[in-house]
């Protein structure tokens, strides 16, 4: 009995180092190609050109860095970016919030046909054409509130939002419109108390989407000082604004050589850095927040 059990915890063990090596594995895998483009932004001229840099950098050097970040067009698109991202998520919260909490009242007039007409744009939408000409026609073209205003809400957060605010307790809300509460009392003092989880985990969903965003920037903006970071990243990977204006820049002040993939691999690091950087603070309801939000239907 005692060699069975020993037998057991001995399969149980080998399974389990199987798991963590398969794991280990795949988690490299998806860390590699970030890791080469961080190698590849600190490492020297020939270690580049030779193709020997792997995921650590070779010939250590900041001169990429330091050559994109002295670059005005850089800190114009992240100042854009930014102010996208805050008014996006912002705006996106706020309309997100309003009609889930709306929509996960039982006894409101018309809540499952206002909820069908909101899950039909999941299947089905105007395409991108009519979509451009709305924009155009009421006078967003152009402007920045193009690239947050016709995107404002995501039916999957609020589904998942709503189905969050349907779960909590009748009874805190019975009580507090017996005591005299409106519905607007009721959601900002004791709704939004109870749904931090839900709310961080929507808002960094919007977030991420606003800040990768560069599609809506390059049919919408047209001036390049309105460009979002996403898209300036874009015309620096395509085109050829590092070969032409940087390049001649670096040899008219004398600076160390950097190839233009180097310069493509530090344009890339900086324009993902800042939302790395978010993500942590909000992890520990990130998990939290899509289950809660995803226990019924």
């Amino acid at each position: 009995m005692a060699k069975k059990i020993s037998g057991k915890k001995k399969k149980l063990t080998v399974g389990l180092i199987v798991i963590y090596v398969l794991i280990t594995l795949l988690a490299f895998a998806c860390l590699y190609p970030f890791l080469n483009v961080l190698a590849c932004s600190l490492s020297g001229y020939n270690p580049v050109l030779t193709g020997k840099v792997t995921f650590y950098p070779i010939e250590f050097t900041m001169e990429a860095y330091k050559q994109v970040l002295g670059r005005s067009t850089i800190w114009v698109a992240m100042r854009t970016t930014i102010l996208v991202t805050l008014l996006g998520t912002a705006l996106s919260l706020v309309l997100t919030i309003f009609a889930a909490y709306g929509l996960s009242i039982q006894d409101l007039p018309g809540r499952s046909l206002m909820t069908g007409l909101i899950l039909f744009t999941m299947y089905f939408g105007g395409g991108m054409i009519p979509t451009f000409l709305v924009v155009k026609g009421v006078g967003l073209y152009n402007t920045l509130g193009a690239l947050f205003i016709p995107q404002s809400i995501s039916v999957f957060n609020f589904i998942v939002m709503r189905t969050f605010f349907r779960e909590l307790p009748d009874s805190l809300q019975d009580a507090a419109r017996i005591d005299g509460a409106s519905y607007m009392q009721v959601l900002i003092r004791i709704i939004l108390p109870l749904s931090m989880a839900v709310i961080a985990t929507i808002g960094l969903f919007y977030a991420v989407g606003y800040w990768n965003s560069y599609f809506e920037a390059l049919i919408y903006i047209q001036d390049g000082d309105k460009y979002t970071l996403q898209l300036r990243l874009r015309s620096m990977l395509f085109g050829s604004e590092f070969g032409s204006e940087l390049g001649a820049s670096v040899d008219d002040a004398g600076a160390a050589v950097v190839l233009p993939q180097s310069l493509k691999m530090a344009t890339i690091v900086v324009s993902t850095l800042p939302i790395l950087v978010v993500y942590p603070w909000l992890q520990k309801y990130f998990v939290k927040g899509v289950m809660l939000g995803s226990v019924k239907g």
